[in-house]
């Protein structure tokens, strides 16, 4: 898929994203442990407008500047107000002459990263349900999710094989034993961001191997 036509998903899943973070409040729970919604609003806020948040994102020596970053501007977004304006900002956009607005960034940056965040808002309560996504948002997902599979599955102990639920497939890791993981786009896509035991996949392959894989990524054994 071409960077221009995935670009098209980029700016909805911000208003998406926005959209469930000023619905929930300054003050709720997210996946994202120790993080309520104003530390998560305020981690992607920074992340666009502060480049050495950036840098600490990815980079763990720096790691103690954005956790400090994103505190400090949490701890200003407590009331409905200020965090209202702090949505807003996300919203906006990167500045100007930021580098997060070259296309290429754009996309490999914020496609996932905005899916992933709307659902870490979205599945941190009792009740939830999957989204309906358009077809070709999905395989806009997908195919990041092909591209960075191997690094997200590094440390897993046996072969790792992505089913999608309408048939395609990719090996994200070879090994003598494989499991494979079926579900949507989406769902793969948080399972393989860690998000483990909110993520609706299923297993196929040997006991021993999936409960491998299982230990590798933090799954509950249920």
């Amino acid at each position: 898929m071409l960077i221009s036509a995935v670009m098209l998903f980029v700016n909805p899943s911000r208003e998406v994203l926005a959209e469930t973070l000023l619905a929930a409040g300054p003050d709720s729970p997210t996946l994202c442990e120790g993080w309520r919604t104003r530390h998560l609003a305020s981690h992607l806020y920074l992340r666009e407008r502060r480049p050495d948040v950036g840098l600490g994102i990815v980079l763990k020596p720096l790691s103690g500047i954005a956790d400090r970053a994103t505190n400090k501007r949490a701890d200003r977004a407590e009331g409905a107000v200020d965090y209202e304006q702090l949505v807003a900002d996300f919203r906006s956009g990167p500045g100007k002459f930021s580098p997060m607005r070259m296309p290429s960034i754009e996309t490999s940056m914020h496609l996932v990263e905005y899916f992933i965040h709307t659902e870490d808002v979205r599945r941190a309560v009792d009740r939830w349900a999957p989204r309906a996504l358009d077809p070709e948002y999905s395989e806009a997902l997908w195919n990041e999710l092909i591209k960075r599979a191997g690094l997200l599955y590094r440390h897993a102990d046996v072969g790792v094989v992505l089913v999608r639920s309408d048939g395609p497939r990719h090996v994200a890791r070879r090994g003598a034993t494989s499991v494979a993981i079926k579900g949507d786009p989406g769902e793969l896509l948080m399972h393989a961001h860690g998000r483990t035991c909110h993520s609706l996949v299923t297993f196929e392959g040997q006991p021993d191997a999936v409960a491998l894989m299982n230990s590798a990524t933090g799954q509950a054994d249920d």
